[in-house]
């Protein structure tokens, strides 16, 4: 391992010392508690006084349970969670500040590597780009190839870290001809106004502010084909072993399926109602980022996403992020099928 790549993975692991784990007997300390998962079955019914603290970036679900009127859930939200990005939800769960969140697939490969056991409960597979890649103002950078030597937002726990680990190798670009540059994704935009970076992958949601405000000096945006396939639900193996609250999380994951599809149905109205009344974004800018949106698929078998999973474990690995490990224990089986069995079947694939 290279000076540089000790360098980095110490920023790295320096960023959260806080969290127990981190050392090389995680791997041993998740698979301890992966034994004590429970694979009861789950309960047909949510026993009376059940509550779940959920995450709601922007009050998404919220909003979605009002427009789409998807009706009331069988148990109480104790909290509805402003949260988002993965290494902020590991914490809280860790914290127990929160029992279910909303992410991409690399924050549950962080958890285990961070030795906390968790599991997927739900999957969404996305196809099509979600991110793009922004360059500082003034930059010379046209395409992927052209990173090489560049300074790179990287954000390990994060699906942004993922996208771009999968650039690099699809441009066959190695790790020690860019310069990873360890922030976390609400860091990406200082970072690149201030020249810190070079590039910084962005959600497509993201990209139009920035791009408004600096792309008169420069700045541009690098499309690219990698897909970051899965958006998941996914819980502390504390909370999947509690029987009250692993019914609560099989009931609310209709709910959650049912309010991605009438998003993705009604995209005029959550423009306005999301992206323009708390987004503070543009009418032109809101439907930009609604054409360019995913078609919720929720696959009756979880085969594809564990593939997935698992080459994205791997391309981790590869690079000295996390160490291998068999991606099967991130998943409960006990809730596959759920999300696919609550759409119309366009929408289970």
């Amino acid at each position: 391992m290279s000076v540089d790549r000790r360098l980095f993975l110490a920023s790295l692991l320096g960023a959260t010392a806080g969290i127990a784990g981190l050392s090389g007997c995680a791997d041993s300390s998740a698979a301890a508690s992966t034994k004590g998962a429970s694979t009861a079955p789950l309960a047909a019914k949510v026993p009376s006084g059940t509550g779940l603290k959920i995450s709601s970036y922007s009050g998404t679900q919220q909003l979605q349970f009002k427009l789409g009127k998807l009706g009331e859930l069988p148990f109480k939200v104790s909290s509805w969670e402003n949260i988002a990005a993965g290494p902020d939800v590991i914490n809280a769960f860790r914290a127990g500040s929160l029992d279910l969140a909303n992410n991409a697939g690399i924050p549950p490969i962080q958890a285990h590597f961070q030795g906390f056991d968790a599991k997927i409960v739900a999957i969404n597979v996305t196809r099509k780009p979600n991110y793009l890649f922004a360059t500082r103002p003034g930059s010379d950078i046209r395409s992927v190839a052209d990173f090489k030597g560049r300074k790179l937002a990287f954000s390990q726990g994060q699906a942004q870290g993922v996208v771009l680990l999968r650039a690099l190798q699809k441009a066959g670009l190695a790790y020690d001809e860019v310069k990873l540059v360890p922030l976390t994704s609400n860091q990406f935009f200082t970072a690149l106004q201030s020249g810190q970076v070079d590039v910084a992958p962005l959600a497509i949601s993201q990209a139009p502010a920035y791009l408004q405000q600096y792309g008169a000096k420069g700045a541009r945006s690098i499309e690219t084909d990698v897909v970051d396939l899965l958006n998941l639900l996914w819980a502390p193996v504390s909370v999947l072993n509690d029987p009250a609250k692993a019914a609560a999380i099989a009931a609310y994951i209709p709910y959650w399926a049912k309010g991605l599809v009438w998003t993705y149905e009604n995209p005029d109205i959550w423009n306005e109602e999301f992206y323009v009344k708390t987004q503070n974004l543009t009418l032109p800018q809101a439907q930009a980022i609604t054409k360019l949106a995913n078609k919720p698929l929720f696959p009756p078998s979880w085969a594809e996403a564990i593939k997935w999973e698992q080459e994205t474990a791997d391309l981790l690995a590869e690079g000295g992020f996390v160490k291998k490990f068999d991606v099967g224990s991130l998943f409960d089986h006990r809730f596959e099928g759920i999300a696919a069995k609550s759409v119309a079947a366009e929408y289970r694939r």
